[in-house]
């Protein structure tokens, strides 16, 4: 008995890699540890239809469909069932919403990780920039249904009335610039103490390593995050701060408007480090500040030989991909609106989302590198579109036909690329009208009551 379930965990692990082109014959064919779905499995249940790793995966089906909703999940479900020959499950979405809420948060927020991490790491060498592996960071919000929990646990903006915000949540994420893949991530509310986005970079410090080079706004340009990067080895390129002006005429000049210079620590601790921690850094810094066009960059990259100042203000313009992998999240993916009712149901969509961008990513991967193409060159929007409907075939495809789908499938993948769209400017503005309905501008409990007393 005990040999049989572990043959059939075995298969039901084989079917969900399968499912998302985790396989052994293809390159990063081991992001996704095979160790953690066995994590994920032994949360496991009675119910023969939504067992630990059917959920997931028709949870990582419904964030990639263009509906979103569970409805159109359980009936993937049925179909896939139906397929194989099994009996047809339920249309009822009770089942499936109850086993979503059995899945094991941190086990899946680890998923996430590992995925983005190994992914990461074994970015081919021609897709790095001189040797380092760059990391870029950066943070945005997200929205979800107004319910009393989600409420306590992630409170609306402050300036609005109460009844009449959305939860807001706030993310910062670590993401690769080879492959796009997110590394890391912390979640927090979007008001109040430790929420802002340096609070949440300082949780995600462990997932960079001495072969990185983090890259981020000049919000994140600080004498402590600066420090702690520094001590750990990972070298930072940011723009300057708003509050900090360069003066070249002092320090050690490498150049025009180039130059070494001290940085003194400030005598107040951020507030998202203790004052023991605080009084660990060193007393001083060296940095070194450059201008280009106008811009001040800082950077711990020091040799000016080595690192030309126009070649690193080059790399820093590459920054702007980490907003477009987010709206990529946030917008072709449906997470800028999240579904669940509960704070913690909300923090297992949220990694359900990252955990489909990451393998979207992978597939990217590959692609490119069976097709020697750079991934950055690829349309995110079209692997989503294709592996959201190529998953279910993915995964019943017999054996002698697997190879073949594979192929097929990563050659599509190579076959849209973005590039210079050259087109006239475009206004800022939409065509089409809004439908002619009020505002909400109270409660909606109150509204229904009243509308309810009117009728009476």
């Amino acid at each position: 008995m005990l040999h049989a379930t572990k043959r059939t965990l075995r298969k039901q692990i084989q079917i969900f890699k399968r499912s998302f082109l985790q396989l052994e014959e293809l390159s990063f064919s081991r992001a996704l540890p095979t160790e953690r779905l066995q994590q994920i499995a032994e949360h496991g249940s009675r119910n023969r239809v939504f067992s630990p790793l059917t959920t997931l995966k028709t949870f990582l089906w419904q964030v990639l469909s263009d509906d979103g909703s569970c409805k159109e999940a359980v009936a993937s479900v049925l179909a896939e069932r139906l397929s194989d020959g099994m009996p047809p499950n339920s249309v009822n979405t009770g089942p499936y919403c109850k086993a979503r809420q059995r899945l094991p948060l941190l086990p899946l927020q680890g998923a996430v990780k590992d995925t983005g991490a190994n992914l990461h790491r074994d970015a081919q060498s021609g897709w790095t920039w001189h040797g380092y592996n760059v990391v870029m960071v950066d943070g945005t919000t997200v929205l979800m249904p107004d319910t009393s929990d989600n409420q306590l646990a992630f409170p609306q903006q402050r300036n609005q009335k109460a009844g009449l915000g959305f939860p807001i949540a706030r993310l910062v994420a670590l993401v690769s610039l080879s492959v796009g893949g997110i590394i890391d991530y912390a979640l927090g509310a979007y008001q109040g103490k430790g929420s802002g986005e340096s609070s949440l970079l300082c949780q995600l410090f462990s997932s960079l390593s001495s072969g990185d080079l983090l890259l981020g706004d000049r919000y994140y340009c600080t004498y402590a995050i600066v420090a702690l990067l520094q001590a750990k080895g990972c070298p930072v390129v940011f723009r300057n701060h708003a509050q900090k002006k360069s003066d070249f005429r002092t320090g050690t000049r490498l150049g025009e408007r180039d130059h070494l210079i001290v940085w003194k620590k400030p005598k107040r601790a951020p507030v998202w480090m203790s004052p023991e921690e605080y009084a660990e850094l060193p007393a001083s810094l060296q940095v070194r500040e450059f201008s280009v066009d106008g811009v001040e960059y800082v950077t711990t990259l020091i040799d000016a030989k080595q690192h030309h100042k126009k070649a690193i203000s080059a790399l820093y313009r590459e920054r702007w991909k980490v907003e477009l992998d987010l709206r990529s999240i946030k917008t072709d993916m449906g997470m800028e609106m999240l579904r669940c009712q509960t704070p913690e149901m909300v923090q297992k969509e949220i990694a359900t989302h990252l955990l489909a961008y990451n393998l979207i990513r992978i597939s990217m991967a590959q692609a490119a590198s069976c097709h020697r193409m750079h991934p950055r060159t690829l349309s995110v929007r079209a692997a989503i579109q294709l592996l959201g409907k190529a998953t279910q075939l993915l995964a019943n495809a017999a054996a002698q036909t697997l190879e073949r789908y594979c192929s097929s499938l990563l050659k599509a993948i190579c076959s849209t690329t973005i590039g210079k769209r050259k087109r006239r400017p475009q206004p800022r503005a939409v065509k089409r009208r809004p439908k002619p309905f009020p505002l909400l501008m109270e409660p909606r409990e109150i509204a229904c009551q009243r509308l309810s007393h009117s009728k009476v």
